[in-house]
């Protein structure tokens, strides 16, 4: 489990293209000496596994299936990467709970500055809309967001200041896609109600 806190902005540092999936080379702060193999850290919000590690380097494995799901298909060598390490017991939950499996992609429709922040205006599928409400939590490229408002395609959240500069959120441009991951707690309670509703 994360909370949606970017605790690092790595890159990738290296592409190697096997014939079951893709392994990426990622170049963190982090302290690799304490990153074990198996770990999972979220990188863009998708949760995967710590395969090898190195000076200042850690690598994972994405399938066809979290290339062909995520934006992660389009990372390029130098491409910035939002981390997080999971949860320990004990540990502040200052974002919102957030598994770090992808539910779709998003696009960034429209920006505009507000205040020194930034205003997005995101589309989702539209099977996922119904999940996103106002004052409610998202998670975009593993950013916990709080979400202001909600139309038929399109929802909206403010970037501040400092997420702008400690996350990849400050460099987006209109067109540009994001790993969307719903509230936890939006998609358990749906399901509760689909469940009475039979």
């Amino acid at each position: 489990m994360f909370t949606g806190i970017i605790s690092d902005l790595g890159s990738v540092g290296e592409i190697t293209r096997g014939q079951a999936a893709v392994r990426f080379k990622i170049i963190t702060s982090y302290p690799t000496d304490s990153i074990k193999i198996g770990e999972s850290i979220a990188c863009n919000g998708c949760c995967l596994t710590v395969t090898a590690k190195g000076k200042d380097t850690f690598s994972i494995d994405a399938s066809k299936e979290t290339l062909d799901k995520t934006t992660l298909g389009s990372w390029v060598t130098g491409s910035k990467v939002n981390l997080e390490r999971a949860l320990e017991v004990g540990d502040a939950l200052s974002g919102h709970l957030v598994a770090g499996h992808i539910d779709g992609v998003a696009e960034v429709v429209n920006i505009q500055s507000e205040l020194g922040s930034k205003r997005y205006k995101v589309s989702a599928p539209q099977e996922l809309m119904k999940f996103i409400a106002p004052k409610g939590s998202v998670a975009l490229d593993g950013v916990s967001l709080t979400v202001n408002e909600v139309g038929a395609e399109t929802f909206g959240v403010n970037i501040i200041p400092h997420t702008q500069v400690v996350t990849t959120l400050g460099d987006m441009i209109a067109g540009r896609t994001l790993n969307l991951e719903i509230d936890l707690l939006a998609r358990y309670v749906s399901r509760s109600l689909e469940a009475l509703n039979k």
